[in-house]
């Protein structure tokens, strides 16, 4: 039986595992997907000679950018943005080898085009400064949206805090990304500190979580008339694409 999964810090959240079991039953493979909590990340050539049969991982929170240390190769995508949530696990006379892709970017893409579709001028405010916040800019500059990152400890020149926002900010950048788990099941009653009064009808807001359905970003946004967007339908996309790797 072959064996794939998802190693991350915290995965009570994780739908990963139920939607892999049950493409592998719908398609008659003979596999299984498990969740493999790490409190900190392992060695993973180690970590793959434990499990024989593994073939594949996901990578989430927080984990996304440490894996790049021990790959053995990488996508010129994952080169770029420096984040990699894919792995294929690939055996060769006794030895193992790592190789990182980036599959975030396909379904972040693929799910924000009908939304600004006809936008023009748009800017975008990315909340966070991690893996996926990476491949939602690369995402954004591949459009020619331009961004700022609102991170809570700003230290490059790209990136601002969450206090420099205000209502003439909010105007500014009408596409609001949430990448923070602010608002993750079961921290559901968090949400990053943006002034969500200045949030208009004009505004696109836009959380990669997906457990909850509705996170408080997205409540406050939806009460002031904003078009709201949620990560399942971009979790589902990169997931396919995640087994599309590990089949070639």
């Amino acid at each position: 039986m072959e064996l794939y999964g998802l190693i991350g810090k915290t995965l009570t959240h994780s739908f990963s595992k139920n939607y892999f079991d049950n493409k592998f039953e719908k398609k008659g493979v003979d596999a299984q997907y498990q969740l493999f909590e790490m409190e900190k990340l392992e060695d993973l050539h180690l970590f793959a000679e434990k499990y024989p049969e593994l073939k594949g991982l996901n990578v989430t929170i927080p984990y996304k950018r440490e894996v790049l240390m021990q790959l053995n190769g990488m996508s010129k995508v994952v080169e770029m943005i420096g984040s990699a949530n894919v792995i294929k696990i690939v055996r060769l006379d006794g030895k193992i080898k790592l190789f990182g892709y980036n599959t975030d970017v396909i379904g972040f893409e693929k799910t924000l085009k009908p939304l600004v579709k006809g936008r023009k001028f748009l800017r975008a405010l990315i909340l966070g400064g991690g893996g996926a916040a990476h491949a939602v800019s690369y995402v954004l500059r591949k459009h020619g949206i331009y961004y700022c990152y609102i991170t809570r400890n700003p230290k490059k020149i790209q990136d601002a805090g969450y206090s420099w926002i205000n209502e003439k900010t909010m105007q500014d950048y009408q596409l609001i990304v949430n990448t923070t788990p602010l608002g993750m099941y079961p921290k559901i009653n968090a949400c990053p500190e943006i002034p969500y009064q200045y949030i208009t009808k004009n505004h696109i807001l836009y959380d990669l979580i997906y457990n909850p359905e509705k996170t408080l970003f997205l409540k406050k946004g939806e009460e002031n008339g904003a078009i709201i967007k949620n990560g399942l339908d971009m979790l589902k996309i990169q997931a396919d694409e995640s087994w599309k790797i590990w089949r070639k």
